[in-house]
């Protein structure tokens, strides 16, 4: 966690209290809501040069899903609040954005790390339920969140999921491949990693790898390069075959070993049979046979799930953010359709 900052204003309605971690493109505060005393806010601050090309589409990007996003009020989905700005002149231009949003206690990295001993088998399916359904929102919105990692899902003290940092998301043209590269490289599917064009199913691979994470409580594919990335991915599925291979992808197979597939149930021990079977799903090579969000939110593993609230555990001395309470909010509902 970075260091705490002294209050610095922002607008005319936050004031910084601390930063408590950083995005795609800038730094998150804890902030003071002026407004309602006793409220906070979380404020993504991002300085941006500005020079002859303007302001970098990809701040502009973030900015319109961001508010595209908070008309559906989502429950699993972050709320975004308000925008202000305020030009910085100098030897060079920048200008200095603020997006403001709900703030919300801890992150799920977090989370993760207060519970030692495990997570308990109803916290991991409700946790990865509530995932599910948001990323299958975005994906009814044709949006690809592109970097689904524990620091970017968001928890609070009522159990509440909610995906953020949309700072690499995209909207997904079902005419047009995506092919730029992106997602955390511990989370990123075999089809960014061979350079291929890639669409939605790279959520799904992410979501997979957090899946398995909160069962073992350690990452399930830790590489170090993108080359050692792919051999870990490999090591776990085997070698595929050549019509699972990427056809555009500038890799050739040949350049890796044949290997067997690895004993998932090894890897991910007290996962029952039928997560097991998701988990499978959510982790085939082949983007194309790789399960959708929407189907694997409807799985088997899922019927009768129970709705505890999940409650924080002793803090363990993880400098954890303090907040009033939240109000618990309706997560019975079914997955968004997909059009």
């Amino acid at each position: 966690m970075a260091s705490p900052d002294p209050p610095v204003p922002h607008g005319r309605s936050n004031q910084a209290v601390k930063a408590i971690g950083s995005g795609a493109y800038g730094t998150v505060y804890k902030a003071n809501d002026i407004s309602q005393p006793g409220k906070f806010v979380a404020l993504k601050k991002i300085r941006i040069p500005i020079d002859e090309n303007g302001i970098p589409i990809s701040i502009l990007r973030e900015v319109a899903l961001v508010r595209q996003l908070d008309r559906f009020e989502h429950p699993n989905i972050v709320r975004f609040l308000d925008v202000c700005h305020r030009s910085e002149l100098g030897s060079e231009q920048h200008l200095q954005l603020c997006l403001v949003f709900e703030f919300v206690e801890m992150d799920l990295a977090k989370y993760i790390r207060r519970y030692p001993g495990g997570l308990p088998s109803t916290k991991v399916k409700d946790i990865v339920f509530q995932v599910l359904c948001g990323v299958d929102f975005l994906h009814s919105q044709r949006i690809v969140h592109m970097d689904l990692k524990p620091p970017n899902l968001l928890i609070s003290e009522a159990g509440q999921v909610k995906l953020a940092d949309f700072g690499l998301a995209k909207v997904y043209d079902f005419g047009r491949r995506l092919t730029d590269k992106v997602v955390t490289l511990r989370y990123r599917s075999p089809e960014v990693l061979l350079n291929s064009s890639y669409g939605s199913a790279v959520d799904v691979w992410s979501v997979g790898c957090i899946f398995a994470e909160l069962i073992r409580m350690e990452q399930l594919l830790p590489g170090t390069s993108e080359r050692d990335q792919l051999e870990q991915i490999l090591n776990l599925l085997g070698t595929p075959s050549e019509e699972q291979w990427p056809r555009d992808s500038p890799i050739l197979p040949q350049s890796f070993v044949s290997r067997p597939p690895m004993n998932l149930e090894e890897l991910v021990p007290g996962l029952d049979p039928v997560g097991l079977s998701l988990l499978k799903k959510m982790l085939i090579f082949d983007q194309h046979d790789r399960i959708s969000a929407n189907d694997a939110a409807r799985h088997p593993y899922f019927e009768n799930r129970p709705l505890p609230a999940i409650e924080f555990p002793p803090s363990r001395n993880l400098n954890a953010i303090s907040s009033p309470n939240v109000p618990a909010a309706s997560l019975g509902h079914r997955p968004v359709a997909q059009t």
